[in-house]
């Protein structure tokens, strides 16, 4: 299987890239790090990473920015730097990849506990989660060629608990092999159009 991770330098990316490269051969791409870089919020950036890279059986994405802050203080453009990059690079990679899949490939892309539990700060990546989980609930069906999409939705991870775990107090906080085998089972299984919550 040739996989591609795009994502594959940052705290979640790094330990989802350890198990799949030894499996696989796999691709890592980062915004600014490795031999293919890409910028999900734009376009152009996405169609010249699969016209260098070529045929692939799984796309996985753990990138995407979005803004964190108070409501009352996010201006619409704001909002739109999570719209531009986690939503619409999301939406794009799907549009532009699924024509570099080989047939039943799969699509896998990542959202987080935000969508179904929001804290203090985070409307603009709360709006984004939930709008890529009804983004794949609904194009599961018109992708064709067999390919299959799923979307993993981690908690607080343990890797990020000392940086941002006050953030989000009484919740449980998720071993990072949990996480991995949320990967595992959204590329290595036959289901699609799954939320995998890891909460």
């Amino acid at each position: 299987m040739r996989i591609l991770i795009i994502g594959g330098y940052g705290t979640i990316g790094k330990k989802v890239a350890d198990y799949f490269s030894s499996k696989y051969e796999t691709i890592i791409s980062g915004r600014t790090q490795g031999d293919y870089p890409v910028d999900l919020a734009n376009e152009s950036s996405i169609k010249n990473l699969f016209a260098r890279i070529g045929k692939v059986d799984a796309i996985i994405n753990i990138a995407g920015q979005v803004k964190w802050m108070d409501f009352e203080k996010m201006s619409e453009e704001d909002f739109y730097v999570g719209i531009r990059n986690k939503m619409m690079g999301q939406v794009n990679l799907v549009r532009i990849g699924k024509d570099y899949l080989n047939p039943k490939g799969s699509i896998t892309l990542t959202t987080g506990i935000l969508a179904d539990d929001p804290v203090q700060g985070t409307t603009g990546a709360a709006l984004v989660n939930g709008g890529i989980h009804s983004f794949v609930h609904a194009v599961k069906d018109e992708l064709g060629n067999g390919i299959r999409i799923n979307v993993v939705s981690p908690g607080l991870v343990e890797d990020s608990f000392e940086k941002i775990g006050h953030l989000f107090p009484g919740r449980r906080v998720i071993p990072m092999k949990e996480v991995v085998n949320g990967y595992r089972r959204s590329v290595e299984d036959n289901k699609t159009g799954e939320i995998i919550r890891i909460y």
